[in-house]
């Protein structure tokens, strides 16, 4: 590996600055994705075809210099995986032409053994092939809690009422869900190892809408047994908005912690000095002038002084971003001279 920082880093071995990806950095900002994405009949489509999806995966690499490339997927192949098919739709997102009701609808659901997504794993040894080792392949996946939500609600939602509604109406339907989507995701990710990731990354996308009690008890013990199952790379999880979840996610075995921007990572720290964390600017300095793009860069960079770090948006980058400022951002780091330790 021609560029291995971010193994290193999340090793929690010392590097000579801090490695950088963006969250989301494969798609909408970049005007190559865009012409790919036109060509086709839909965002399926393109999750779906290795050498397309493989594509998307490097342009990250050559036009914007990041130190990984994370395949271009989705964490909803999971539940179609399951049995319980996806729609994308345009200008309004994801949508499930059908919901899980009741617990029969449960029992209906198949654990996936990961043969169902093969077109992933295509798409990893393809982007592999084409980066010829400049940088590392990050593999990811939902948690179970945030697939739960969507298997639930149908659909994005700003509270996730009817999912959390679940969790105390039919506790014990709840958790036998939370085990069959654990158990295909554990699958899914030793796959995408066996294909060739060197990290993988858990989004808790919607972990902020739970409170302390109900992630300890619905969350904490299946991201805890995807870490300890799929254990021969390094991992990451990323709960955002879950302050509240801090202190159990430093105590985890997973090697790194993702931080939203809203997070202190000096507060975060002192939880577990020996775990690598990964953030935090938020994706709306990216507006901002070049030289407050620097600054707010490096002080970031500053915050996370003291131990190891992975340089990150705090979030997703937002879609209509210039590609420019999120190099800047990029470059800002690969020229510091933050050393990471």
């Amino acid at each position: 590996m021609q560029n291995d920082l971010i193994i290193r880093a999340a090793r929690g071995e010392k590097t000579e600055r801090s490695p950088v990806w963006v969250m989301r950095q494969a798609g909408r900002i970049l005007p190559e994705y865009r012409a790919v994405r036109a060509s086709l009949s839909g965002f399926k489509e393109l999750v779906e075809t290795p050498d397309l999806a493989a594509e998307v995966t490097v342009q990250p690499v050559d036009i914007l210099g990041v130190d990984a490339a994370i395949i271009f997927s989705d964490i909803l192949v999971i539940p179609e995986a399951m049995g319980l098919p996806y729609e994308m739709i345009k200008g309004k997102g994801p949508h499930f032409p059908k919901v899980i009701e009741r617990a029969s609808d449960i029992d209906a659901l198949h654990v996936a053994d990961g043969s169902e997504l093969q077109y992933v794993y295509d798409a990893i040894r393809e982007t592999r092939k084409r980066l010829d080792g400049r940088v590392p392949v990050i593999g990811f996946a939902g948690a179970p809690f945030t697939i739960l939500c969507y298997m639930i609600e149908g659909q994005g939602s700003k509270t996730f009422s009817n999912a959390r509604r679940w969790l105390h109406a039919y506790p014990n339907e709840a958790h036998a869900l939370l085990e069959k989507i654990t158990a295909s995701t554990i699958a899914y990710l030793k796959l995408q190892v066996a294909a060739g990731v060197s990290v993988y990354q858990v989004f808790d996308s919607w972990a902020g809408v739970l409170s302390k009690s109900l992630y300890q008890e619905f969350c904490m013990p299946y991201l805890e047994r995807i870490a300890q199952e799929v254990n021969s790379v390094p991992r990451t999880i990323f709960a955002k908005g879950a302050q509240f979840a801090m202190e159990d996610l430093m105590a985890s075995s997973y090697n790194t912690v993702g931080l939203d921007w809203t997070m202190d990572p000096m507060q975060i720290r002192a939880m577990n000095p020996s775990k690598v964390l990964q953030g935090n600017l938020d994706p709306t300095v990216l507006y901002a002038e070049d030289e407050v793009v620097v600054q707010k860069t490096n002080e970031m960079l500053s915050s996370f002084s003291g131990g190891g770090h992975i340089a990150n948006l705090g979030h997703g980058v937002y879609p209509d971003t210039d590609w420019r400022k999120v190099k800047l951002f990029i470059d800002t780091i690969k020229t510091s001279n933050n050393t990471n330790q």
